[in-house]
């Protein structure tokens, strides 16, 4: 009797093994290419099976043909791509022909050789370079987005022009881009389009913001009309972070003025 490992079953299978391997061994090997025998201007990959086209050959069918460089372009000598591009100041048309970039006048070609950008002092129109014209009392703008130019210090726009700021007496020109052309000086507030005087009354102080009355009331004090009366603390309260008003103590709430005893 034959041991276990040498059972009919376990004999099948050794056998149908052999004859897989048999097969897999005599059929012909395919290229990853393109199938078949490797054609002429190919070579066997580096790594793997099949071949590949050489440097200036592409793959058409199960063949490689050379690849037909334009005029005004070079072989990039790449596995990938089209094989060519074009030469600095050239650029690619329909994908087969290299044309000279045409620059404009006021123009000039940019890093990449193909395309064109307008010098400083110039703005693009259409296939254009067109001259920016200043107005008096302007500079050219250095952003790349709004307007071409921008007004001298002490100048604002208006339509197409730069006209003079009219500062009020006791302000300044403001020096941000933005809000107010001028701002009052310190110990001034903006009203009616002029720098009025702050009036601080008792108990108060000069508060510098750009909105408000222009004070602050002291520490007690609390601001009623144009004065700062004293706080008059009710029982089981105390002066809030601001110091201009009063909140209940814990476990009481605020009743017509008091502080009660929460229930």
């Amino acid at each position: 009797m034959l041991p276990a490992i040498f059972s009919n079953k376990n004999i099948m299978r050794l056998f149908a093994c052999t004859i897989c391997a048999l097969l897999a061994y005599a059929m012909p090997s395919f290229s990853q290419s393109g199938g078949g025998s490797m054609p002429e201007n190919a070579h066997a990959k580096n790594y793997g099976e099949g071949w590949e086209c050489d440097l200036s050959y592409r793959l058409a069918g199960n063949r490689c043909l050379a690849i037909i460089v334009p005029e005004n372009a070079y072989a990039t000598n790449r596995s990938y791509g089209v094989g060519w591009e074009c030469h600095h100041g050239f650029r690619e048309v329909n994908g087969n022909t290299c044309v000279e970039v045409t620059i404009p006048s006021g123009g000039y070609l940019d890093a990449s050789g193909q395309q064109w950008k307008c010098l400083r002092g110039f703005r693009r129109v259409g296939e254009t370079c067109e001259e920016i014209k200043l107005p008096e009392h302007s500079y050219l703008s250095e952003d790349s987005y709004g307007t071409d130019w921008n007004c001298d210090r002490g100048f604002q726009a208006n339509g197409n022009e730069c006209v003079a700021i009219i500062v009020p007496e006791n302000a300044y020109l403001n020096s941000k881009g933005y809000g107010a052309p001028w701002t009052c000086e310190r110990g001034y507030i903006e009203a009616d389009g002029k720098c009025e005087a702050v009036v601080i009354p008792q108990n108060a102080y000069f508060y510098d913001a750009s909105y408000g009355s222009g004070w602050k009331c002291d520490r007690g004090y609390e601001a009623i009309s144009e004065n700062c009366v004293e706080i008059i603390l009710p029982e089981n309260a105390h002066l809030d972070r601001s110091g201009n008003r009063w909140s209940c103590n814990k476990n009481f709430r605020r009743s017509k003025g008091r502080c009660r005893l929460n229930n």
